[in-house]
């Protein structure tokens, strides 16, 4: 089964990948900007609370959560 799909979709694993690691990068951003005020539970809503999101308007929204000080958010 994901033998076809990498046959149909080539380049999906990519795309997944770089996803996979855009988020990590990220956390990891958030982690090291907010420091003990980081939360994961927080951050998750602000990764992936508003659904699919191109990878440049995901970063720009992390990024202004991290300087808004990071927590909830509505």
């Amino acid at each position: 089964v994901e033998v076809d799909r990498y046959i149909a979709y080539p380049g999906q694993a990519c795309s997944y990948k770089i996803g996979q690691l855009k988020f990590r990068e990220l956390r990891e951003r958030a982690l090291a900007r907010l420091g003990p005020k980081f939360d994961v539970r927080d951050y998750h809503h602000q990764a992936i609370g508003t659904g699919a999101l191109p990878m440049v308007v995901l970063e720009a929204k992390v990024d202004g959560w991290i300087a808004a000080g990071g927590g909830k958010t509505t």
